[in-house]
């Protein structure tokens, strides 16, 4: 046999190999398709057992919405308003969920910082197919983890959440250790002449060349929300003299928001659902990250109305202004002051009660994850990671029990805060500073120059998200693929599913 024979079948064994092994990896080497291994829908079975069921009806659809002061939106909700159906469960329920979409593009629910089994996740393409138009799917899941939580669509998220598709989800301990338990959700909306869902190339422009890492957030959004509702619509907090309430903020939006409280009112008590550790902390002003998760202790400390209100000092503020009176028929005057404070807390002001690591682990896994701005050829701005946009980034390839070092670094200028999905991590450091009390956390805001370590434990089998929750940085490219040694997902990236 001469060697042109031997080169062509040697041809044409390299092309058959590549014929069967090219749906099962896309460019960067995510498991898809269905070659040897385990599909992702066998992995983490949850049973029902003897456990309570929490069943809900959620459905996807098109709203007039009335956020105050006037001004009326198009909104996507679930079950007709924004926020969608507030969903209360205790430790231990079986959660079951269905989703019905009478809305005319496909629509997902992922269940924010939620610990499941990965088909339950609710990402396009990577854990199940979008929910088409007149199509419905079921969540279930076991609520092991109390705590604060959120739920929202993660398909093309930059337009969907933004358009209204999310809601509130609390896991409650047994036995609640407040009394009052209430639930505020933080948005930011387009009302005048441009449109929800859509990005400011030129406030993104603006914002890279002033260093203003929120420029633009703060171009394109022209109301702020706090459940869905703007100034005078919000409803008030109701509480007594000497009460004491547990509040839960979440960030739906795409700006950080600092909210102000009245002087030495409120102790912040958890972090993306991890309680903080000792005593706990004290500020008068909390900085909250797009996607992040913060809970206080407030208690009213006189019968006079009060508010608790986003920093003056941004443009908008005013219609994120929450008012705390002792009887629902109390008017709130307009002479009643904002708070102004150097006090700031933020998701790593303190550190968590329950560690991950009691000391910093010996990696098995070190990832380097490197964020910044760059251009697409044809395509123009991006968002990379180590400088490729989703689905081309690298990623982070793991074995089961592995113990993965990720080192976050901003080398651009705009903030950028980072959601692992299906896990929690313990951050161990800023800047090259160690944290003498770690904190554990989902997300972490990395502001532009910023520098965080953080750890994890690879203990969930599955495909699962890291990206930006500044949705339309993720759009733009911003994610990365945890990727497990021997478990594929049966998902396609791409046409009706866009995780974005």
């Amino acid at each position: 046999m001469n060697r042109k024979v031997i080169g062509s079948i040697l041809i044409v064994i390299l092309l058959a190999i590549g014929y069967f092994i090219s749906p099962f990896y896309n460019n960067e080497g995510y498991n898809t398709g269905s070659q040897g291994g385990i599909s992702i829908l066998e992995v983490g079975a949850q049973e029902v057992g003897d456990r309570p069921v929490k069943t809900y009806e959620l459905t996807a659809q098109e709203t007039e919405w009335e956020l105050g002061d006037g001004k009326q939106v198009n909104a996507w909700t679930y079950n007709g308003t924004v926020p969608g159906e507030a969903l209360r469960v205790t430790k231990g329920d079986f959660v079951r969920v269905h989703l019905k979409n009478e809305l005319d593009v496909p629509v997902t629910i992922h269940w924010h910082g939620v610990i499941l089994p990965n088909k339950m996740d609710g990402v396009p393409g990577l854990t199940q197919d979008a929910v088409e138009p007149g199509e419905s799917f079921t969540y279930e899941f076991i609520a092991n983890d109390p705590g604060t939580y959120w739920y929202h669509s993660h398909q093309h998220s930059a337009e969907q959440v933004d358009r209204g598709l999310y809601g509130s989800l609390v896991i409650e301990e047994k036995e609640p250790e407040y009394e009052q338990d209430e639930f505020f959700i933080l948005d930011e909306w387009t009302t005048g002449s441009g449109d929800q869902g859509s990005f400011n190339m030129g406030g993104m422009m603006q914002g890279h060349m002033s260093g203003d890492g929120e420029m633009d957030t703060k171009q394109l959004y022209d109301t702020f929300t706090v459940n869905g509702k703007s100034g005078d619509a919000i409803e008030p907090l109701v509480m007594k003299e000497g009460e004491t309430a547990r509040l839960r903020f979440v960030n739906a939006g795409y700006q950080q928001h600092q909210l102000m409280f009245p002087e030495d009112s409120i102790k912040v008590i958890a972090n993306d659902a991890e309680e903080v550790s000792g005593e706990k902390g004290s500020a008068q002003v909390v900085e909250i990250a797009p996607g992040e998760r913060i809970d206080v202790a407030y208690i009213k400390q006189s019968d006079e109305p009060a508010v608790i209100a986003e920093n003056p000092n941004v443009e908008n503020a005013g219609g994120m202004q929450i008012p705390v009176v002792s009887n629902e028929n109390a008017v709130v005057q307009d002479d009643v002051t904002v708070p102004v404070s150097s006090a700031m807390a933020d998701g790593t002001s303190y550190g968590s009660e329950e560690l991950l690591f009691k000391e910093t682990p010996d990696p098995d896994v070190t990832y380097d994850m490197d964020l910044s701005m760059g251009m697409n050829m044809g395509e123009g701005m991006s968002f990379q990671i180590n400088g490729q946009t989703f689905p081309e980034t690298p990623p982070i390839k793991v074995e089961e029990g592995d113990i993965v070092k990720v080192n976050i670094k901003n080398e651009g200028r705009m903030n950028h805060p980072m959601h692992l999905h299906g896990h929690r991590f313990q951050v161990a450091s800023k800047n090259g500073t160690s944290y003498d009390n770690p904190i554990v956390k989902d997300m972490i805001h990395v502001k532009p120059g910023e520098e965080y370590v953080v750890y994890f434990e690879a203990d969930n089998k599955g495909e699962w998200l890291f990206h930006c929750h500044d949705n339309n940085h993720a759009d733009l490219g911003m994610i990365t693929i945890v990727d497990y040694k021997g478990v594929y997902s049966p998902f396609e990236i791409g046409g009706e599913n866009q995780p974005e």
